[in-house]
């Protein structure tokens, strides 16, 4: 049997990709060591945070968990020494891990041993290696000698991985390899693994050193504003100002005095010059969420802004020269707005020109369990909780829901169900595991013909009603149900209508429902 330095030694001589090397690496050490899980964490965050790069022996939600420094004292004495750290299972300090060991995965049992050491690149603090078993002396004094011995392999595999990954970012965005040290953040909040996630991010980094307008599509929730954040970093603008504008939260009397500014005196109130959002991403970056939503008057207005580079403030005589890059995003079709008249064509066109569709979460496979093993760890540290875990069943569950409310949602549905497990008795003080029925999800849909298999008895004669009274009362449901689901947000109820957000006050006007709420309001 080869000896683990030969082992080491055999995957640094051969081309492997990164995430490969590093989850041989891991596999390798806790083959060697005979413990439970082994894991390899990274500095992110400038020094605040460590993110698990390759885990063996672990949920795979732990991929997905970002452990904050200051709230786990092991891995905060890890970092600060060179020499291996041991605890052994008398500590009082908590484990990070305690309930996620796979080893037994139907019972919530804490970690008896650990041991870890702390990992340099280029001078620099790397990150950590930790290994944690359940039974108690697995890593005694020779244990903790051999991976002091080992460090050094440790190290360069995890250099290796880096230079590779250097050599292909140079190859890609004529970078040097100097430019990509241990704390560069990759992907800022975005977390995935999938095909679908990858192939995203790939095209995003080649897009985003580009000038072109950008547009993302995407259903509510997959995480469009994260997208167009992570396009503003890594474009040559990154270093100014990315100005978020709501469109859908614009309203239609102020929204052209938001957008280009106005002058003193341009209306009631205009006390003095006041620039607008376009101005305020001079040099940098407008991002239009909810873009179907901008009123047409404003359409007009800012196709000018992308075709001349000027804006017009409110009130003024002359043009202001404007640089900035625009990155749009819409749960909407604007081909739809287009043909209805509710979007100007032209406007489509120029916002249009690189469409970049966001995959909701339903096709990104095991990228629910990381997102949620992010989510669990912040409800973890929220709550102040010892350890938060998901049940073999809630697992399944997470992956056989369709997500309609995507990333937002599931991040709704683990701080609930934690908070549900707290309300029905758990103790802060233990491995809380949250079970499918604590998630609170769904049945899986069903298409309409199997609901109904038999046909609902016709009313009688007597109960029938005129045709047009019918459709206007079953309108003024459809509106009233809309507004109850969307706190009477009115653009929100016309997203979920599929309605213009103002043909859709048109007919409310029309059904006497605008009226009716600004009585109760």
């Amino acid at each position: 049997m080869e000896s683990i330095d030969t082992l080491l030694l055999t995957d640094l001589a051969t081309e492997l990709p990164m995430a490969v090397r590093l989850q041989r690496l891991v596999e390798t050490l806790r083959l060697h060591f005979q413990c439970g899980a082994v894991a390899l964490l990274r500095l992110e965050a400038d020094g605040e945070l460590l993110k698990p790069l390759a885990i063996d022996g672990l949920a795979r939600d732990a991929l997905g968990r970002r452990f904050a420094i200051k709230e786990h004292p092991r891995l905060a004495a890890i970092l600060q020494r060179r020499e291996v750290t041991c605890f052994h299972h008398d500590s009082g300090l908590p484990d990070p891990y305690d309930g996620l060991v796979i080893d037994h995965p139907g019972e919530p049992l804490h970690v008896h041993d650990c041991m870890g050491i702390a990992l340099d690149h280029v001078g620099q603090r790397f990150g950590v290696l930790t290994l944690d078993a359940l039974t108690v002396g697995t890593f005694d004094a020779a244990a903790q000698r051999e991976l002091a011995q080992l460090l050094p392999l440790i190290e360069a595999s995890v250099r290796m991985s880096w230079l590779e990954m250097a050599l292909r970012t140079t190859q890609q965005q004529s970078s040097t390899p100097e430019a990509v040290g241990p704390l560069v953040r990759e992907d800022g909040d975005i977390i995935g693994q999938s095909e679908a996630i990858s192939q995203l991010l790939h095209e995003m980094r080649v897009v985003a050193d580009t000038e072109l307008p950008v547009l993302l599509l995407g259903e509510t929730g997959v995480g469009k504003e994260m997208f167009a954040h992570r396009l503003h970093r890594l474009s040559r603008r990154g270093a100014r100002p990315l100005v978020h504008v709501n469109c859908a939260a614009l309203p239609e009397s102020l929204a052209e005095s938001e957008l280009f500014g106005h002058v003193r005196g341009a209306f009631s109130g205009a006390v003095s010059d006041r620039a607008g959002r376009i101005e305020a991403a001079q040099g940098g970056t407008l991002f239009l969420d909810e873009v179907g939503e901008l009123p047409l008057s404003i359409q007009a207005k800012l196709l000018r802004t992308l075709q001349n580079g000027e804006i017009q403030r409110l009130g003024a005589d002359r043009p202001r020269k404007v640089d900035v890059r625009v990155i749009a995003a819409t749960n909407r079709n604007l081909r739809d707005l287009v043909r209805e008249g509710s979007f100007r064509a032209d406007l489509y066109h120029r916002l249009s020109v690189y469409p970049v569709p966001i995959p909701p979460l339903r096709e990104r496979g095991h990228d629910v369990l990381l997102l949620a093993g992010r989510f669990l760890e912040q409800n973890r540290a929220r709550l102040g909780l010892r350890s938060l875990r998901l049940s073999p069943a809630a697992d399944e569950a997470l992956h056989s829901y369709d997500w309609p409310g995507n990333v937002r949602e599931l991040e709704h549905v683990i701080s609930r169900a934690a908070l549900k497990a707290l309300s029905r008795g758990a103790a802060r003080s233990d491995i809380v595991t949250l079970d499918a029925g604590l998630l609170d999800l769904d049945a899986p849909r069903i298409p309409a013909q199997e609901t109904s298999p038999h046909p609902e008895p016709l009313p009688a004669a007597s109960d029938m009603r005129p045709l047009r009274e019918s459709v206007l009362s079953c309108q003024r449901q459809a509106i009233e149900r809309a507004l109850r689901l969307h706190d009477g947000n009115w653009a929100r109820a016309a997203r979920a209508l599929d309605m213009d957000a103002s043909n859709l006050h048109k007919l409310a006007q029309k059904l006497g429902l605008k009226e009716k709420s600004a009585g109760s309001a």
